[in-house]
């Protein structure tokens, strides 16, 4: 019986071979001229966001379902704007000059990929363009369309540029910078309000001399980096850190002012050193957001700084690093829930430094802090951290602040007025990123915050309004931090 049963497996093999092929003889392979069938696609509209002249997009993608049960011929795809449009498409690997493909069998149940770029000649004027193409698609006779929409943006290109004399750049056109920027030694930069920087990766402003950017409330100055595509179709890369260098401040008489200037998204927010103690330069940054660095926020070695009125958050390392010098901060918010696990999907987030170190270390030249209705706070139970090897001669002031920290016992004369950690405790309006509803780190206060209402009215009278403009003093009750609650949420 076994015997048998091998010698007639071939002949058995066969008739399966057979049956299966009489069983696909039988499906329908035919293309389906039904008019009331159509495609279906992933997005009706393709957005690119601000593209610079000459430099071009990367490549978006859309997918094309054939949903019917029926296999379809797609008569035609392409451009309307044909081989002049700004678009290029690619039709499953396949490039056309023209922009044009014919033919296309799209069968029952399946789909395809489109790949769209865009590339925008110069326009030689100063505003942002709006560039419109759509993708065309007839198919037993319906037309069906995808918009693709972008801004091109003239540029003024920057590569390894050193500035040897005082200079400003207005506002009439972006800077895109590749390497770094570099100011020679004392001479001044100065940055006209509504200044935008846009930093490749790997580049830097570097200063040897001074930095004046001047912003205002309508007109902030604009740092970040030069990718304005996504990582993933809810994550810019403009929320993903380390996507170029950061400001560099090393003149040791350097006098440098940052006003309505908004950072972000780099390797190092504002890095301010002075190597020879002799020398004390100065720092002041007012109503600024320095936001989403790979390692640090603000950092001042052995120089005088002035803060107020501004937001440094998320950082890979401590927000605020000081050690050396005069550091006073007013009404500013220090916040670190810096975790890239939000953002790439890797387990990498924060080192499990403070928000705010203090490390005094120079027994010749004692440190001095002082910090006014501030916030400090962190995904961590301690973000606030003092390094003293010298103690007895560091002189810190801190008055009628929230900081997260466990409220230490005896309570140093150094602190006045403060609201310290409890685990209860909602400080912010949205203190994480949510890919899914697409909220995103919103350091305002949440009408709950115990930052509400703790600031000291003498202190606010000298800065009367918050970043946003609202005033501080209408209630006769300042909140601590750079935002005053207004009974409502927004965006910082």
């Amino acid at each position: 019986m076994h015997k048998k049963n091998l010698h007639n497996f071939p002949s058995i093999f066969v008739g399966i071979l057979i049956s299966i092929f009489f069983f696909h003889s039988c499906i329908d392979e035919s293309i389906s001229t039904d008019p009331s069938l159509r495609l279906a696609f992933s997005k009706d509209t393709m957005f690119f966001d601000t593209i610079f002249t000459t430099i071009g997009s990367s490549t978006a993608k859309i997918k094309v379902y054939n949903l019917n049960e029926k296999n379809l011929q797609i008569s035609a795809i392409g451009l309307g704007g044909g081989a002049e449009s700004p678009y290029s498409i690619n039709v499953q690997g396949v490039l056309n000059p023209n922009n044009q493909f014919t033919n296309v069998e799209l069968r029952a149940k399946d789909s395809l990929y489109i790949f769209v770029e865009v590339k925008v000649d110069p326009l030689n004027v100063n505003s942002p363009v709006f560039i419109e193409d759509s993708i065309v698609f007839l198919t037993n006779g319906n037309q069906q369309a995808v918009k693709l929409l972008a801004y091109g943006q003239d540029m003024v290109v920057f590569k390894n540029k050193k500035i040897l004399n005082d200079t400003i750049l207005s506002a009439e056109k972006p800077y895109l910078i590749y390497g770094d920027l570099e100011v020679d030694t004392a001479k001044t930069l100065t940055l006209e309000p509504g200044s935008k920087l846009y930093f490749h990766a790997g580049a830097s402003l570097v200063v040897y001399g001074n930095l004046i950017a001047e912003g205002t409330i309508i007109a902030p100055i604009l740092m970040r980096g030069d990718r304005t595509d996504k990582l993933f179709e809810e994550v810019p890369y403009n929320y993903v850190s380390n996507q170029w260098g950061g400001i560099l401040l090393l003149y040791k008489e350097g006098n440098h002012k940052l006003n309505y200037v908004r950072m972000n998204s780099g390797y190092v927010g504002v890095y301010f050193s002075n190597s020879d103690r002799r020398f004390r330069p100065r720092l002041e940054i007012n109503n600024s957001r320095i936001h989403n660095f790979l390692k640090y926020g603000l950092v001042v070695q052995n120089g005088d700084v002035l803060v107020t009125n501004t937001e440094i958050s998320n950082t890979g390392a401590y927000s605020v690093f000081l050690n050396g010098g005069k550091h006073t901060f007013i009404h500013s918010t220090i916040a670190n829930y810096f975790n890239s696990t939000n953002i790439l999907m890797q387990p990498s987030g924060k080192e499990g430094n403070a928000a705010l170190m203090i490390m005094e270390l120079n027994k010749i030249l004692p440190m001095e802090s002082i910090f006014q209705n501030c916030v400090i706070s962190g995904s961590s139970n301690e973000e606030f951290q003092i390094l003293s090897r010298f103690a007895d001669r560091y002189n810190g002031v801190f008055t009628n602040s929230y900081i997260r920290k466990t409220e230490p016992e005896p309570i140093p004369p150094m602190f006045t007025d403060i609201k310290w950690y409890n685990l209860k405790d909602t400080v912010f309006v949205n203190s994480y990123f949510d890919r899914e509803k697409l909220e995103y780190y919103n350091f305002m206060l949440d009408s709950l915050s115990p930052a509400r209402d703790i600031g000291d009215y003498n202190v606010a009278l000298q800065y009367p309004t918050d970043m946003n403009g609202n005033s501080r003093l209408e209630d006769g009750k300042p909140d601590a931090g750079a935002y005053e609650w207004i009974g409502k949420t927004g965006t910082p």
